[in-house]
């Protein structure tokens, strides 16, 4: 079983993920959008990291076919 190392590009992306889940989780719990709370409603630094986000939540859901089908396969068989 090979284990791969995260690079820059993958801490990134994973940090953006939580990010942007944490921020759903108040807009859902609580009706509050942290990103815009800072950044305005829907201003062009509010669209650019919504589509950080949104980039890295597609990078992340590739990762695992990015590192090696031998270490994921072995995985879900044990």
């Amino acid at each position: 079983m090979e284990n791969r190392n995260m690079s820059f590009w993958d801490w990134t992306s994973l940090i953006l993920v939580v990010i942007g889940g944490l921020n759903w989780g108040l807009v859902g719990f609580f009706g509050f959008n942290l990103v815009s709370f800072i950044f305005g409603n829907m201003s062009l630094v509010s669209r650019i990291i919504y589509a950080l986000i949104g980039l890295s939540a597609i990078y992340t859901a590739f990762m695992p076919m990015m590192s090696g089908e031998e270490h994921y396969t072995a995985a879900r068989q044990s």
